[in-house]
Order: structure tokens, then sequence, then C-alpha cells
């Protein structure tokens, strides 16, 4: 599928760099583009228009008061990785807008975090046709352990921009 707008088109072209370099490169750029998440150290593994994955390592200015990852730097992770996602996935004259974020903390997190969030075609099909509309971002959060310590479920909405 061609790139939906002007970030899928800077996206695509990070993602022609070496392997080892994408994470670095999507990383930074996305920090300057969403200033907060270029604050908290959070690395974008992998990202194009059907799967972004997002790592943070549990280090002092993110944890809380158990020295764990804070839970809210684990709902940023989740933000982050659906946001990036339908935010590829959008075309230009519409805006991607979190409508709701729910979360279930099941058990504590241990060490580093990862989330991974992706889109259907049938998802990524409505956000190119509808108007506007909303969808649930299926996203999954594991710790060090490789457990889920968060259930969440992040609904995206997409309205036409205001001109």
């Amino acid at each position: 599928m061609a790139a939906a707008n002007k970030l899928a088109s800077i996206v695509a072209k990070i993602n022609q760099l070496p392997e080892f370099a994408r994470p670095k490169a999507l990383s930074l750029f996305f920090g300057k583009a969403v200033p907060f998440t270029g604050t908290t150290g959070i690395r974008i593994e992998a990202l194009d228009q059907e799967r972004c994955v997002i790592s943070l390592k549990n280090k002092r200015r993110v944890q809380n008061h158990i020295k764990g990852v804070h839970a809210v730097a684990s709902l940023l992770l989740a933000e982050s990785a659906t946001g990036f996602l339908v935010g590829l996935n959008v075309p230009d004259d519409k805006v991607p807008v979190i409508k709701t974020a729910h979360a279930e903390y099941t058990r504590r997190a241990k060490g580093d975090m990862k989330v991974e969030a992706y889109l259907t075609a049938e998802q990524r099909e409505r956000m190119l046709t509808e108007e506007k509309g909303e969808t649930s971002v299926p996203v999954t959060i594991h710790d060090s352990e490789g457990q889920q310590p968060i259930e969440i479920e992040m609904i995206w909405a997409w309205t036409p921009k205001r001109r």
C-alpha cells in the first residue's frame, strides 16, 4: 500500500536505512515530532503501517516508588505505539485523536518494558476511506520476564482537519 500521508513517507524513507540504524533514526525523528516522547527515552524498535514495537529501559527517570516502570510511563508506551501507527495511516486531511485509554494493572512489572501494536488491513482501509471514525488498536505490553503486567485498550478516532 502506498504511503497514506507525509508522515508515512518519512517513515518509509527511514525504513530504507540499514536495519541497525532504523531504531535510532525513528526514535530521534519522533522525539522531535512529538517532543514529550523524546524526554522519556522510548526506543522505536520497528514501525510500519501495520505494526509498531517500542521499548523502554527501566531507568531511574521512569521508575515508580518500587523501582519498576511507572504506570504512566507504561501507558505512554501504549499511547505512543498506537498513536504512531494510527498517525501513519490517516490521510493528511484528517487528524488522529486518542479517545479512550483503559488500563488494567494485573501484576507488578519487572524490568524493561516492550509494547507491540497492530492494525488490520480493514482498520487501515477505514482510516483511508471514512471521513471520521474510531477503532480499538490492539496493543500488548510485556516486561523483561515476558509477562503481560498490564492489559490495555486504546481507542483512536480520526476526524477531518479544521480549516
